[in-house]
Order: structure tokens, then sequence, then C-alpha cells
């Protein structure tokens, strides 16, 4: 704003038409509800509209990087009406020029050059989980595309070029700078005994009680960076290098004898059971939320700094991936005398935005477990429930929780309130 107050007006062109999207129209969108992307059936409405009106040429100004949030459908109809209008203007970057380039098209197909190698054991890793890097179901190199794309799921090897993604040449020199740039930070991170991404600098290690071990396996097959190996009579065996302190193991033991110094289940279930827990308040039922440290956390945060107001009903308990709560700590809050448990996590699935990778998803899948856990308690399922919150959803944060206390509300107050 200040350099546009410094250059001052200028003279208006009347044959350019900016057509704007605001707040206000993310807000009135009933498929957005307030957040961004604009669902792009929209878009193609507002093409055919200006097609219809006269545009001679039609610019997009958007960012597409995936496909549609809202389905297959969505992007079907974007293409139909670009095809129709025949006069939509795209700008494409990291094309072959290493530059951007405008194109008035009908129809736009990117063409991938290389194909990723399936050849097995090119690495040959000393891993339980595997010789190879976990991919993608595309065969490139699996890893969090949004805010860790180099880091694959092997803690000191980094992907890049034609091995995270289809780029061309002059992307591939520069992904490569920027992997070595992460390897050298992991070097000096490692050496001094820290964690690298995402806890970067954290200086604890789990650690397991082995006399309670029960030599299950799960801790080793569910841990996303394969930071555990076995000895021979069966326990895990920690590999320091490799852990990245996500405490994914912590949740997924069901005897809960792995713990760090500064995180544990006992710890969890000593701060709920600190919390007070008023009796006889039909209308004010007592919510607990765990919320993941790296998306959901912040976003509530934000929603607070931007004066948003949610249920005063609700008591947050930070954890460090949403994999990592066991399940005894949610029997233990619904124990204690909690109407219901909301668990809010980072996005799962093939386009999974979770900084520990598959702990948001594990987490889901135990929910069954839990069930079961609050079936034999007489108590029903529908008092926990999951939410995906982006890190930017701070606008959608209020409305999720207000329907959840609403449910909440219709199923009753806890029976086990005040015991």
């Amino acid at each position: 704003d200040t350099l546009y107050g410094i250059r001052g007006g200028q003279p208006v062109n009347l044959n350019i038409v900016v057509v704007g999207v605001d707040q206000q129209t993310l807000t009135n969108n009933s498929q957005a509800k307030g957040s961004w992307p604009v669902p792009r059936a929209s878009t193609a409405r507002a093409i055919n509209y200006l097609h219809r009106s006269g545009a001679r040429v039609i610019g997009l100004d958007f960012e597409y990087f995936s496909s549609s949030r809202y389905g297959a459908a969505d992007d079907a109809a974007m293409a139909r009406a670009i095809k129709s209008a025949g006069n939509v203007v795209l700008e494409v970057d990291n094309s072959l020029l290493g530059a951007s380039v405008r194109l008035k098209v009908d129809l736009l197909v990117l063409a991938v050059g290389m194909v990723p190698a399936a050849k097995e054991s090119a690495l040959n890793l000393q891993y339980l989980q595997g010789k190879e890097l976990p991919q993608t179901k595309f065969g490139f190199a699996d890893s969090h595309f949004i805010c860790f794309p180099y880091e694959t799921r092997r803690t000191g090897i980094y992907s890049a070029g034609c091995v995270r993604s289809a780029m061309d040449l002059a992307g591939a020199a520069s992904d490569g700078s920027a992997a070595a740039l992460k390897a050298i930070q992991s070097i000096e991170k490692s050496t001094a005994g820290q964690a690298v991404h995402p806890r970067v600098g954290d200086l604890s290690y789990p650690s397991i009680f082995i006399p309670k071990c029960t030599s299950c396996g799960r801790c080793s097959q569910e841990c996303p960076f394969g930071a555990l190996e076995v000895d021979a009579k069966k326990h895990p065996v920690l590999d320091t290098n490799r852990c990245r302190r996500c405490g994914i193991w912590m949740g997924a033991c069901p005897v809960q004898v792995i713990s760090f110094d500064d995180y544990s289940v006992e710890m969890l279930s000593a701060m709920i059971k600190s919390m007070d827990i008023p009796e006889g308040d039909d209308e004010k039922p007592r919510i607990l939320a765990l919320a993941c440290e790296n998306d959901a956390y912040p976003a509530i945060d934000m929603a607070g700094i931007e004066r948003r107001q949610y249920p005063a009903s609700i008591r947050v308990v930070p954890v460090r991936c949403l994999g990592s709560v066991n399940s005894v700590v949610i029997t233990d809050a619904l124990s204690r005398g909690f109407d219901g448990v909301a668990m809010l996590g980072c996005k799962s699935g093939e386009d999974y935005q979770c900084h520990m990778v598959t702990g948001s998803g594990l987490s889901k899948i135990r929910m069954g477990n839990v069930s079961e856990t609050l079936e034999r308690l007489a108590l029903e399922s529908e008092r926990v429930g999951f939410m995906e919150v982006e890190i930017t959803g701070s606008d959608r944060i209020p409305a999720q929780l207000g329907d959840f206390v609403d449910r909440i509300k219709k199923l009753g107050l806890n029976p086990f309130k005040g015991f």
C-alpha cells in the first residue's frame, strides 16, 4: 500500500476489468465456506459469464498446484468452461524454457518426460521396513509436499530433481542445491544430538521399558521414519539418528512402555486430571481438545488472535502429533468426566499434510479401537470426534468446534461426571 501511495494514481484502461476474489466472496460460497481455495466450478461459472458478456480475453491469476480438493467433478467443470470459452489465458511456470509462459488454450496437458524407475534394491537400505525409500503412487519419493518437499521418510536422505517430482533441467539444478542445504542442516543437528525437521533442535529421545514390552511389533511397524529395528528377542531398538521425536510409537504401544522425559502418556493423563469438571451444568458440557502442535494448535492460536469466538467449554491440550495420542488418554478423559474429546489433526490421505506423514491417518484408524472401549464403558462412540484442521483454517475452527459441542449436548452429560 505504501509503494502504491508513493507511485500515485495511474490512468485507468477502461478496456480491462479486474474481477477480484475477496474474503466476502469466499464467505458467501457454499463450498468454500470462507476458506481458500475458490472451487473451480465457481471459477468455471465466472468464465462462462464473462464469455457470454463479450470478454475478448479472460486471464486467470490463480495457482493450481494439485487436483481440486472438491473432487474430480470440480476439475472437469473448469476444463469444460475453458474449452467452451476458447479465449482463456493461462500462465505456466517451470516450463522447458525456464521461465513463465502465457498460453491461450482450450486444453492444457502437462507432459512428463521422465518416469521414475521401479528397480528394486537400488539403495539397499538396512531398514526393517524395506530397502528402498517409501514412494507415492506415482513412483516419487514420499515427502510432505508443502512443508518438507526434500525430506524423505528416511532421515538424512533428501530427494531432488526428478526423484522428487517431474521437472526440467533448470528446476532439477535448483532443486539439488536446496536438497544439499537440507543435508548440511541434518549433519549439523545430528552431530549435536538434536532432531531434524519438524522438531528441529529437540534433544529428547524416547525410552522403552523393556521388562514390560510384549514384543508385539506395532511400534516398529507404525513408525513412519523406520527409526526402530528389533533385536534377537523381537524387542524394539532405537536408531537415534533416524528418530524425529514424533511420539507415534507412544500412541501405538498397547502397554504404554514408550515415553519421553518431557512427554508421556502419564503426563498427558495428569494434565487432564488436573482440570476441574463442574457438576450439574447441563448447558455447558466440558470438552477436551487434543490438538496437533504443527497445524491444529497454531490454527487455534490464530483464531484467538483474530478474536474469533469458539465455545468456552473447550479445554485445549497440544500434542506432538495426533498419532502420539494413546487410546488410554481418551478413555482417561471420559472416565474423568469430560463429556467429549475432539481430536484435531492434520489432513491425511494421498495428499496428506501431516508433518509426521502417517500420524493423522493412524489416529483415524485407532478410533475404531477407542469406539470398542467406549462401548464397554457404556458410553457413545460419538463422544469422540476427529477433525482435520489446516494451519490456515483458523476461520473454520469455531464452526467445527461449535458443531461438535452441539453434538455432545444432544448426547447429554457424561454419566461419569462427578465420580
